[in-house]
């Protein structure tokens, strides 16, 4: 059973919008060998240009679902973005269903809530290569200079300042975050 915790941002979540929400979302549950407890996390906001932003995060054991979508109508960004998560199931049966057939054992098949979704999904996360250099000292301004010089979403460096480790990164927004390690 799905558990739904829709929240507003500058909107009032009204029982329509509930419903729609719970409808849409719930044709998901038809993905799941065992409808798990899982929390849907919704996320309506509606920005000052009056487009409407829709975040929909749902945890399961072996696997987190999420996507967001922006449109002008609000019911549409649902639509839009059950059909996002639809592909993102999908592609990931798809993907367990392929290392069953190579390994070739159905326990591994049932073996969490959502269809064919494996315990050794992790052993296919492979490193194809690696990477060593040496962190310069140096402060966030330069960092991120440094970054765009190299076309890159992130930067690591170490911080002049404090000696620690820290990453700047490009937001989805073209704004710049700043990640600091103790």
């Amino acid at each position: 059973m799905l558990k739904y915790q829709i929240r507003g941002e500058n909107i009032q979540v009204t029982e329509a919008i509930r419903d729609h929400v719970e409808k849409k979302v719930g044709k998901l549950e038809r993905y799941f060998i065992e409808t798990p407890e899982a929390n849907v996390h919704v996320n309506l906001k509606v920005n000052a240009d009056k487009k409407s932003k829709v975040e929909i995060t749902i945890p399961l054991p072996q696997l987190v679902l999420r996507a967001e979508e922006v449109n002008d109508d609000m019911y549409a960004a649902i639509d839009l973005i059950v059909d996002k998560l639809e592909r993102q199931i999908r592609k990931h049966k798809t993907k367990v269903n392929r290392k069953f057939r190579e390994k070739g054992n159905i326990e591994q098949l049932f073996a969490t809530g959502i269809n064919g979704a494996s315990s050794e999904e992790e052993d296919e996360l492979q490193i194809v290569r690696t990477k060593r250099f040496d962190l310069k000292p140096m402060d966030s301004e330069e960092a991120v200079l440094q970054m765009n010089m190299l076309g890159h979403n992130f930067f690591i460096y170490t911080d002049a300042e404090t000696n620690g480790t820290n990453i700047v990164y490009r937001r989805k927004d073209g704004k710049y975050g700043l990640i600091e390690t103790n």
